[in-house]
């Protein structure tokens, strides 16, 4: 018997549960895609569906039946402004962790439960990165599935699953970065230099080229990148976002060991300047092993190569450069990055001010001594603060921070 509504129907099966059926204003049929236990169940589903209607927000469940895996196929075509190095990880991240799980189910049918569920395997199995990195890829799928009316929302509410935290950062001392690059094959010294002073990215250092540099006015032009494939193969492209492209002063004491190794390891016809011995761009394979090797007998056995951006991001922090300086620098659009290197240094001063203390401490009493033997012996004997010379080595001390910024700059 079918039970008369002001919108929608609801008839009862012969297995007992209850149907429910309603028009469209363009006069199509629709039935839900399940059945009810209860006729009371299918009027609240009727209801839901007549207010999503009134709101606007009704979503044609016939266009969610496509697969997340034909859906998938589908966003991915529609991306061509995906970084070659990007597009190869998203294709691995779906056939790894994404399709083999969810690529069966049609987009209509992702509830929060199934996400929740699929997340909390992934958890358990698979590494944080990777699983970070699929969820955020999941997620921003159905954003766009969202917005092309597929779904009235986006199941993925996993709160914090696609939120990167950051691990602690490793970053050298100045005399460890001479240190790494005194034990690096001469070839590569330079290299090392330039990553740390320059805070420039390993993709972009071993693609810059002798057009890169203008010696004169002492600055490396970062516009392109070589990036490596999973199948070994080598592309140059361009930075992955337009922040990248920036223009990057090279701090005035690598300068004249620069033009040297230009001259000893370059030659007119180089591609780039810092080839390996058979005058092509280096590749991350050969360079593991040296690496390796340097770090250990520069006794940094844990160090990684992308750590010296991270120190000359420090460097150029304590400097005192702007947060939007950083950002040029860094080759940064976001000020996230920014922040986190001038909280560090941040951290770091407090932890020189309580050292300071510290001496003071430790120091105070020798200086009432020496004060009062100051005092019977002559102003000539005294100390510096006794003679009433405070402001003038403060002043000092700013002359002499202002040659130390100029110099690191």
């Amino acid at each position: 018997m079918t039970a008369r509504r002001r919108f929608g129907r609801i008839r009862k099966l012969p297995s007992n549960r209850w149907q429910a059926r309603y028009s469209l204003p363009d006069g199509r049929e629709v039935s839900a895609q399940e059945t009810f236990t209860t006729k009371t169940a299918a009027e609240r589903w009727l209801a839901g569906i007549e207010t999503d209607l009134a709101r606007g927000q009704w979503v044609d469940p016939a266009k969610g039946q496509d697969t997340l895996e034909a859906y998938a196929n589908t966003w991915l075509r529609g991306r061509p402004d995906l970084k070659v190095r990007t597009r190869e990880l998203y294709s691995w991240l779906l056939g790894k962790y994404l399709l083999p799980q969810l690529g069966y189910v049609p987009l209509g049918k992702l509830s929060p439960p199934i996400v929740r569920a699929w997340h909390a395997e992934l958890v358990r199995t698979a590494a944080p990165t990777p699983t970070r990195q699929a969820y955020s890829l999941l997620r921003a799928m159905l954003n766009t599935a969202v917005s092309d009316e597929l779904l009235l929302r986006n199941p993925c509410t996993v709160r914090g699953a696609g939120v990167s935290r950051s691990g602690e950062r490793t970053v050298a001392t100045v005399a460890q970065v001479n240190a790494l690059a005194e034990a690096m094959p001469p070839r590569y010294r330079m290299l090392v230099l330039l990553a740390a002073w320059s805070g420039a990215r390993w993709g972009e250092l071993v693609a810059l080229s002798r057009d890169s540099l203008d010696l004169e006015r002492g600055t490396l032009t970062i516009n392109r990148q070589y990036v490596e494939l999973r199948d070994g193969s080598l592309v140059l492209d361009t930075p992955k976002t337009a922040a990248g492209v920036r223009t990057v002063h090279i701090p005035p004491h690598l300068m004249p060991e620069l033009q040297q190794h230009l001259a000893t390891w370059t030659t007119p016809s180089s591609s780039v300047i810092f080839p390996n011995s058979k005058d092509q761009p280096i590749r991350r394979a050969s360079w593991r092993s040296v690496w390796l090797l340097a770090r250990d007998k520069a006794e940094l056995p844990h160090f990684r190569f992308h750590d010296l951006r991270h120190t000359g991001n420090t460097l150029a922090a304590a400097t005192g450069a702007s947060t939007k300086e950083l950002m040029a620098r860094m080759g940064h659009a976001s000020m996230r990055a920014a922040l986190i290197y001038q909280h560090a240094t941040t951290d770091r001063d407090a932890a020189i001010a309580a050292a300071l203390s510290s001496l003071a401490a430790g120091d105070l009493g020798a200086s009432v001594e020496a004060k009062r033997d100051g005092a019977q012996q002559g102003p000539e004997h005294a100390p510096l603060s006794a003679r009433g010379r405070a402001r003038a080595g403060a002043t000092g001390t700013r002359r002499a921070r202002g040659q130390s910024s100029s110099n690191a700059n």
